[in-house]
């Protein structure tokens, strides 16, 4: 039975909801697609928000012979074996599904039939593209993002769902959307596979059969979809869920939650080197300088995943994992420069005091850039090192932040044997100037 999700795509521009940044009237893919002269293009965003189908409608709207390869399951061979059938065709389009999986060598077979225009490339990635594409690849492709869809574009395509629904004799009423916009989370596929599960629940339990009246309030939407999250799982669908259960483990100081999300990850098939860039970004944000060997090992770990792959990689990723969940804690540093941003919204680009101005002119010296800079290496520090017992190097007290902020504190070092030693030893420098 075909799914809803895939009965409801759309097949041309004016039915497709969302992205009206892209296709709406005047928009830049718009008016390139009505031109009839399209680059090779990367779609960057989220899943489920139409990226293939946007493809598809791309190669309906210019009639062009339409290729599709996912790079979970193809290599170098598909890829020429498309590339030999397009020399015989005219204006070829390749989508390839997940292109941030494609290792280099497969990235590198594509170069030269992109460059000569045997086919026109549409990749679609969830990953930065500027990390996952190789730079020769990225210089030939346009890139665009795709937003998710807002709560307009999910009303759309509830109202969608309910019309199809009512065109088979089946009335559809929603009488609460806010499950479904929760568990759909701007993901289209999402909401209408959970529209579907609710609705044949609903239909098999029917006394009547000519009774087709389905009603969808939150409740019933929450328990199909609870008792149904498996099949969310194999299609792919807890993606972000699962990431997210493994990134709280690693935060809540629980190595066999984490090692358990890590395994589903390796065993669904997961990309390597995303489980260990989000490692990368973890140790930073959620461990800081309580312990900085987690950032060092965190990227020693990017590094050997990267060099050795699936599947006795899996082994480095366990190993940092558990290295991080069980590490100390602290978002101090993150918290700083959200606090600096925060600053920075609110009194806007504060001109840099002229004390500390570089002055590489004599015009610039003669206008005082420069003049009062205490430079800190010709001061001793005797006092700070006298009370945290570190050798610290010189200091000299003078302002460096601009005027309207002096002694705004954006740095609280985190309550770690580490940032304890900072604390004191910020103490030490700076008084109560700071209040630390």
């Amino acid at each position: 039975m075909t799914p809803l999700a895939e009965i409801l795509r759309p097949k041309n521009l004016d039915e497709y909801i969302g992205q009206q940044h892209l296709i709406g009237p005047g928009a830049v893919l718009r008016t390139l697609i009505e031109s009839g002269n399209i680059p090779s293009m990367i779609f960057w965003g989220p899943p489920g928000i139409g990226k293939t189908t946007l493809a598809m409608i791309i190669s309906n709207t210019l009639k062009r012979p339409f290729h599709t390869l996912s790079a979970i399951s193809s290599g170098v061979k598909e890829v020429r074996e498309v590339i030999n059938a397009a020399q015989e065709e005219e204006g070829a389009i390749l989508f390839i599904d997940e292109i941030h999986r494609f290792n280099k060598a497969q990235q590198d077979s594509l170069l030269g039939a992109v460059e000569r225009g045997t086919i026109t490339l549409i990749g679609a990635t969830t990953e930065n593209p500027s990390f996952e594409v190789i730079s020769a690849l990225l210089s030939r492709c346009q890139v665009y993002v795709l937003k998710e869809f807002d709560e307009n574009d999910m009303r759309q395509l509830i109202d969608s769902a309910v019309k199809y629904y009512a065109s088979h004799g089946i009335t559809v009423e929603v009488k609460e959307a806010d499950a479904l916009m929760r568990i759909s989370g701007g993901d289209a596929r999402k909401l209408l596979n959970a529209i579907e599960l609710a609705v044949n629940k609903d239909l098999k339990v029917l006394k009547d059969p000519k009774d087709l009246k389905v009603s969808l309030d939150n409740a019933s939407v929450t328990t199909v979809i609870q008792q149904n999250l498996a099949f969310y799982d194999k299609q792919g669908e807890m993606h972000y869920d699962i990431i997210s259960a493994f990134i709280k483990s690693m935060r809540g100081s629980d190595p066999n939650g984490a090692v358990y999300w890590l395994a589903r990850m390796i065993d669904g098939g997961e990309d390597p080197l995303f489980i260990a860039r989000r490692m990368l970004i973890f140790a930073s944000e959620d461990i800081g300088n309580a312990n900085p060997n987690a950032l060092l090992l965190a990227n020693a770990t990017f590094d050997a995943v990267s060099k050795i792959g699936y599947p006795e990689c899996r082994i480095n990723l366990s190993q940092c994992a558990c290295y991080l969940a069980c590490s100390a804690k602290s978002n101090a540093t993150y918290m700083a420069l959200k606090n600096a941003q925060e600053a920075i919204r609110r009194t806007g680009d504060l001109p840099v005091p002229l004390h500390i101005r570089n002055a590489p002119t004599k015009l610039m010296k003669n206008l005082g850039y420069g003049d009062g800079y205490k430079y800190a290496h010709d001061y001793s520090d005797h006092q700070a090192n006298a009370q945290s017992g570190n050798l610290l190097g010189g200091f000299a007290e003078q302002e460096y932040l601009p005027q309207g902020l002096e002694g705004t504190k954006f740095y609280e070092p985190g309550n770690t044997p580490r940032e304890n030693d900072t604390r004191n030893t910020l103490r030490a420098r700076w008084g109560q100037k700071y209040g630390y």
